[in-house]
């Protein structure tokens, strides 16, 4: 294909299954942020199904608009696997048969002590002049044909199968491609709104094209995402990006929880760790996925000593001590159980730091004194307490998450303000 100043790039995710609620496309993903890595910015996305004439439609559009076509899935044995034979329909070229092709297909299923079935053979036709992509991984075999005015790659569907070829057979041949060098951040922040963020740096957001800016919500989490591109060197993209990422910590501080794309339970544990301290937890309203979120850590036994899911209140009581009058004046969900709770944790444990958590994560369970989505984090060492009322929105799910988001950002922040934090 002919350089072009500006490649427009489309992904066809092929398959009638991604066209249910039952199958995501991630493929596409990967290779998105891979081309990206170039410099190489995807404009258009598609999936399409498995029906011929859809198959080429779609096809078409694709050969109409884009410079490169990367097509995923629709190589296997099949009947309704029909890429290759709807690529080399639209494109008038002849399906060639290949004999070493078929051959390695045979070995493989030999290896696994089977013979190959019959209907494998169609996967060893190649469209007329198309450069075969080895799969090491499985028996579809990838094409890159490159034509005069266009470059189609065809891979198989499975991301086992897909990322191998991608990175030994493509990637390489994609550095000719290079536009940009491109340098990334992720700044992860958790404790600010979204609209309190926008005030604090809108003055900040990149006016010159090679660098952009964007600001992503999630539920107890806040994204800025980075980009600057150069076409120099990645060492001028780097410096650029770091420029742009030490102004923006200086305005947000100790809310940025991470920019090397740490969750917010691996700071949590690293700072426990380097502190010498650990951590027991007592959940209520959240059953468990405190304690689940900290203990996913690889190495997690340094610094997690127990926890509990104390979700009547009874349990609270027998296991915590937790006074059965003090439930009954101020109810479970509350500021004075959640205290009493996190200090009964860490005392059951004789653990540095006792964590709780308490509310009402619905969808019922609320009254107009004690609505759905109220949560009480509460936080007990060896000289204070600390708890902290919220008010949460979403499902239970989201009230549960934002729950333990909260509750390991208050270990966090109590950390940090201690020596070497």
């Amino acid at each position: 294909m002919k350089r072009k100043k500006d490649l427009k790039i489309e992904i066809m995710a092929v398959g009638s299954e991604l066209l249910t609620p039952y199958f995501q496309d991630t493929n596409s993903l990967y290779l998105t942020e891979r081309l990206n890595e170039l410099g190489m910015e995807v404009s258009y996305k598609t999936i399409v199904g498995d029906e011929w004439d859809d198959l080429v439609l779609c096809i078409q559009q694709a050969l109409s608009r884009a410079d490169i076509i990367i097509a995923i899935g629709g190589l296997g044995p099949t009947k309704d696997d029909r890429t290759r034979e709807a690529f080399a329909s639209v494109l008038e070229r002849k399906l060639i048969f290949n004999q070493k092709l078929l051959q390695k297909i045979e070995e493989r299923f030999k290896r696994r002590g089977h013979s190959m079935p019959s209907v494998n053979k169609k996967q060893a036709y190649l469209i007329d002049g198309a450069e075969v992509l080895e799969n090491k991984n499985g028996t579809a075999p990838g094409l890159w044909l490159d034509t005069d005015s266009k470059v189609i790659l065809l891979f198989p569907g499975p991301p086992h199968e897909l990322k191998p070829m991608f990175d030994s057979s493509v990637w390489p041949k994609l550095q000719s491609y290079r536009k940009k060098h491109t340098a990334r951040r992720v700044l992860k922040i958790t404790g600010l709104t979204e609209s309190k963020i926008e005030t604090l740096i809108s003055d900040l957001y990149p006016q010159e094209p090679h660098a952009r800016l964007t600001t992503l919500a999630y539920p107890g989490q806040i994204e800025i995402h980075l980009t600057v591109f150069s076409e120099k060197n990645q060492e001028r993209a780097e410096e650029s990006i770091c420029k742009l990422e030490k102004k923006i910590l200086g305005r947000l501080k100790e809310n940025v929880f991470s920019t090397t794309g740490e969750e917010l339970e691996e700071v949590v544990g690293r700072l426990l760790r380097l502190h010498k301290k650990n951590l027991a937890m007592a959940e209520s309203c959240t059953g468990g996925l405190l304690s689940h979120r900290l203990t996913n850590i690889p190495g997690s036994s340094d610094y997690v000593l127990q926890s509990m899911v104390v979700y009547s209140n009874e349990a609270k009581t027998y296991n915590l001590g937790v006074s059965a009058d003090l439930i009954e004046q101020h109810g479970a969900v509350s500021s004075q159980v959640a205290t009493a709770m996190a200090a009964g944790i860490r005392e059951k444990a004789r653990s540095s730091y006792g964590l709780s958590t308490t509310g009402i994560a619905g969808p019922a369970g609320g009254t107009p004194e004690k609505p759905v989505g109220l949560v009480y984090t509460a936080m007990a060492w060896d000289s204070g307490t600390d708890v902290v009322k919220n008010l949460f929105l979403g499902n239970r799910e989201t009230i549960k998450f934002q729950s333990t988001q909260k509750a390991l950002d208050m270990v966090r922040r109590h950390l940090l303000k201690k020596p070497g934090g």
